[in-house]
């Protein structure tokens, strides 16, 4: 997969996502990435990228040509039209269900926003999807850029060290993910669960499943899908809930 990031601050998600697991996928060459500094694309002697909005309001809006030049570039390095998204605190909410379709992808372009947004035209042109990581507006759209290029990115063949690194992960099956306990066996008075020492497989997993879909029922319950669960789990959902009402 090739992703790239058109901001105005390049230097910024370089130094993310040249670190960790993700920059260590980069190296190995399992995910591309470029970041284009959209002020490069400015017609302006200044190298002005924004101007005030039409109808007045308050802060700037960045201009159409700059960014529309860089995606044009963007294009031709690729040799084909990447598929583009916005983030935008008006787009729909990343999901781990729309992480993976995306991770499926061949090509994906970001356009980070600043400022007060970008000239509609902009997105009505070039864009093919806005998306935005949570009910809150960030100073810029960088660090939703970086959430889903690292969120993306850790789906790849290779990047993790086993597909189970993430296929038992919170969201990926619908559940919140289970506890999970290391070294050492007593801390502070609390021991970690004895069937976790047992050994026992199929009481383990039940454990597990049991763990993830009491922690989704209490703190994420609108996420839970009943075509998603067995008989077993909804017995065990009635349970908790008829604990819930005593």
């Amino acid at each position: 997969m090739r992703l790239d990031i058109l901001t105005l601050f390049p230097e910024m998600c370089e130094a993310v996502l040249s670190e960790s697991i993700i920059g260590r996928a980069r190296e190995r060459g399992l995910v591309e990435m470029h970041c284009h500094q959209i002020r490069d694309f400015s017609k302006d002697k200044h190298k002005r990228v924004d101007d005030t909005p039409y109808g007045g309001g308050k802060g700037m809006i960045m201009q159409v040509q700059p960014i529309y030049d860089c995606f044009e570039s963007v294009c031709g390095e690729i040799g084909e039209r990447p598929y583009l998204i916005y983030m935008s605190p008006a787009g729909r909410t990343l999901t781990q269900q729309r992480v993976k379709e995306l991770s499926e992808m061949k090509n994906i372009a970001i356009l980070c926003g600043h400022y007060e947004g970008v000239d509609e035209r902009v997105i009505e042109e070039i864009v093919d999807e806005e998306i935005s990581i949570g009910d809150y507006v960030l100073t810029g759209g960088e660090l939703g850029a970086m959430v889903i290029a690292d969120a993306v990115s850790r789906m790849l063949p290779g990047v993790l060290s086993d597909e189970i690194c993430f296929t038992e992960e919170s969201h990926f099956d619908g559940l919140l993910e289970y506890p999970q306990y290391t070294r050492p066996f007593s801390w502070h008075g609390k021991d970690v669960p004895e069937v976790l020492l047992t050994g026992h497989h199929a009481n383990i997993e039940k454990f597990k499943r049991e763990k993830s879909l009491e922690r989704t029922f209490f703190r994420r319950p609108d996420i839970l899908k009943a075509e998603a669960l067995s008989e077993t789990d909804r017995k065990f959902l009635d349970t908790l809930l008829k604990k819930q009402e005593e």
